[in-house]
């Protein structure tokens, strides 16, 4: 017996442009914990971030028409989310305490952070993360936990995928700064320079 083949994103998104507004709600439970983790990433506020991601599939039904069937549909969300955090930080919104903890993600897919839970090291580098500006953490949060592709990134934020590569380095080196400020990391070997942050300083793919 043949496989009933999947509904794709952009078909389901094209349906919605349509008129089918219905459909809006499988794309929802397809992303609404990614877009929830790239607003919380950005935010450091699970309450802010849910707001964020109602008002993000709000933006999707409002700019339907807007949408190109011949383009794929995550860096189009992701286009929407990037507006919607801004306009989040516009309004004056200021992150969370960097202090408290993030909870993790309303899913079962693996983390970043897998592994590294239970070390102290994990939370500080959230903390650190958040002492990023905004634009510095947007770019990381793409490139190294959302892992869209340079080129993908570079469409998003209107630059070349060379200037993409400086900017995450510059924010990985901020990053490494702010984490080393923080008392983590003194130079033996253990804390950045082990566990994650091998991980944020290998190379993206493009």
């Amino acid at each position: 017996m043949s496989k009933v083949k999947k509904t794709t994103d952009q078909e389901l998104m094209l349906a919605v442009k349509q008129g089918e507004v219905g459909r809006l709600g499988a794309l929802f439970d397809r992303h609404h914990d990614r877009i929830y983790r790239f607003c919380l990433q950005l935010t450091g506020d699970p309450a802010a971030s849910e707001d964020l991601v109602q008002d993000i599939f709000m933006r999707v039904l409002k700019y339907r028409r807007t949408y190109r069937g011949d383009r794929d549909f995550l860096p189009w969300l992701y286009r929407l989310a990037r507006n919607a955090t801004h306009d989040h930080f516009r309004r004056g919104a200021r992150r969370r305490e960097t202090g408290e903890e993030i909870p993790d993600r309303p899913s079962d897919e693996p983390t970043p952070w897998e592994g590294l839970e239970a070390r102290e090291d994990a939370r500080r580098m959230r903390r650190a993360l958040l002492e990023l500006p905004v634009a510095r953490r947007e770019v990381l949060v793409l490139s190294r936990f959302e892992e869209r592709r340079y080129d993908e990134i570079a469409g998003l934020l209107g630059c070349s995928v060379g200037a993409v590569k400086v900017r995450v380095h510059r924010a990985l080196k901020q990053l490494r700064s702010i984490y080393l400020e923080l008392g983590v990391g003194d130079g033996d070997g253990d804390g950045y320079g082990n566990g994650l942050g091998r991980g944020l300083n290998s190379e993206a793919t493009t």
